[in-house]
């Protein structure tokens, strides 16, 4: 077990929910935008995560059988993919918009704007909770080079 582990973890958890803001951002941005490059009405786009799963060593095997741990170490996380939320946004009745469709209706990207502030706002969290488990493991490893003075 490394002394900068979870130091690397919580600098995947940073880069990630710098992801995920980037991406709610490009989402708020474009909330009322109803021609995209697909041509049809912006849709909401989301991050996908999955953690990152060292192997373990041959003694760290050997220990969790004896202790009976079931689950692999993790290593932080990390961003598999962007989606799109295909789903249709509202239609709104509009026949002189420029995008309306024969019958005068305008489809409107699919971002709720509250989702998406409070998506934002645990992105942000998440990203204070992992600067402040850096700075915590900066302080220890300062501490034990004192002991060792």
């Amino acid at each position: 077990m490394g002394m900068f582990l979870g130091i690397d973890a919580a600098a995947s958890g940073l880069t990630a929910e710098r992801l995920r803001m980037d991406v709610i951002s490009n989402n708020i941005a474009n909330a009322n935008t109803t021609r995209a490059e697909n041509g049809g009405a912006y849709h909401r786009r989301f991050v996908v995560f999955e953690p990152r799963i060292r192997a373990p060593k041959s003694f760290e095997k050997i220990l969790n059988q004896a202790v009976g741990a079931t689950k692999e170490t993790g290593e932080g996380v990390r961003a598999v993919s962007i989606m799109e939320d295909n789903t249709q946004g509202p239609l709104v009745y509009d026949p002189g918009h420029p995008d309306a469709n024969a019958d005068g209706y305008v489809e409107k990207p699919n971002v709720n704007i509250v989702t998406e502030m409070v998506d934002m706002i645990t992105a942000q969290r998440a990203y204070e909770a992992n600067s402040t488990t850096i700075n915590a493991a900066k302080t220890m490893v300062m501490k034990a080079l004192e002991i060792g003075k």
